[in-house]
């Protein structure tokens, strides 16, 4: 059984606003027997290595160290899950895309990565990560295309937003939803883990995916 979520605030339009006060590693894993219980709603977040994934996941839940920064790609071979106020979960997938790693174990992680797409009920969403200054990827696109396939897709966060103006921020987001082709319902928000900026709109979504989905 679902666990529905309680907040206690209430943010500008009215919902109860959520704070992530609490966060901790829950599981580890590399195949399903090593998912916790199906207790708890989950949003995952995938995206090329060295997207920035692991300091976007420390700014949200303002830790310092949750999820480890590697200054080498690829390091993120395991399924993290950290249970988030008691009340969900976010859960890191494997970065994809780095060219130094064999194509066998490219496969092993994607494998990996599919599982767990597949067989997660308790899974509302998987936030996709682009680095907003370069063009999706091949790869991006075919994590897109399978985040659409299962019903997970329609939300992107841009990281290191700071790295660009605001003017090429906006035309990169174009850029972003013309190569994904993405509708209008869709959200791209940009973050910057170094500016501290964007977060606040990241986890009044994820409040709204966790509250709507464990009515």
């Amino acid at each position: 059984m679902i666990k529905p979520v309680v907040w206690k605030n209430r943010n500008r339009n009215g919902l109860e606003k959520m704070a992530i006060k609490k966060a901790d590693i829950e599981a580890v894993a590399v195949k399903p027997e090593q998912y916790p219980e199906e207790n708890l709603l989950e949003v995952a977040f995938a995206g090329r290595s060295n997207v920035g994934k692991s300091s976007l996941l420390n700014l949200l839940t303002n830790r310092k160290k949750l999820a480890k920064i590697s200054g080498s790609p690829g390091k993120t071979r395991t399924i993290n899950f950290y249970r988030i106020n008691d009340a969900f979960r976010i859960v890191d997938l494997p970065g994809y895309g780095y060219a130094k790693i064999s194509k066998i174990e490219s496969a092993k992680w994607g494998k990996m990565i599919e599982t767990y797409l597949e067989n997660r009920p308790n899974l509302v969403k998987v936030a996709q990560l682009i680095d907003i200054r370069h063009k999706p990827t091949a790869e991006d696109r075919q994590m897109y295309s399978y985040l659409q396939y299962y019903g997970l897709d329609g939300l992107v966060v841009a990281t290191k937003a700071d790295k660009v103006s605001r003017n090429e921020r906006e035309k990169s987001i174009k850029q972003i939803r013309e190569t994904l082709k993405l509708s209008l319902d869709d959200i791209v928000i940009p973050v910057s883990a170094l500016k501290r900026t964007g977060q606040d709109e990241l986890i009044e979504v994820l409040e709204q995916l966790t509250e709507t989905d464990s009515e």
